[in-house]
């Protein structure tokens, strides 16, 4: 499926150039639960916000959806199973997997490999020792002016 064919994920991209290669499988567990297990490879452009350069970031998702009819349902569900609310029972592969995309854009993209800039900030109140120790000598000057 293409990548330009997320109208939801698109302003997370820095261009719409690319495919995701995704499996899906439906199924019900031991439990009786109705799940869909989303397989889902693609590299998605982004833009770093420490660089401003476009990359392309890996996604491999592996998850297994519990199908659920209400959001009271969502406490039954088995650890290992993220809760898919789908409201008359349907649902869209398209959209399971754009859902799945964008869970995976991460909130700061950055580049795998910048390091982070660090910066040491120097003290004013430890270049000038007289002013450590006299923290209102400014006050004071003050009020003698005012004389």
């Amino acid at each position: 499926m293409p990548l330009a064919s997320m109208s939801r994920l698109i302003p997370y991209l820095a261009s719409t150039q690319g495919n995701v290669e995704f499996e899906l499988e439906f199924g019900k567990d031991a439990l009786g639960i109705a799940y869909v297990h989303v397989r889902a490879d693609t590299a998605l452009p982004l833009v770093c916000q420490r660089t401003l350069d476009v990359f392309e970031l890996p996604v491999a998702i592996d998850a297994r959806l519990g199908l659920i009819t209400n959001e009271a349902d969502e406490a039954g569900l088995p650890p290992g199973y993220e809760p898919l609310l789908t409201t008359d029972g349907s649902l869209h592969p398209s959209d399971v997997i754009e859902d799945e995309l964008i869970l995976a854009v991460p909130v700061v993209p950055v580049k795998p490999g910048t390091e982070q800039v660090e910066r040491s900030w120097s003290d004013p109140l430890e270049e000038d020792p007289e002013q450590q120790a006299k923290p209102f000598a400014a006050l004071q000057k003050l009020k003698v002016s005012r004389k």
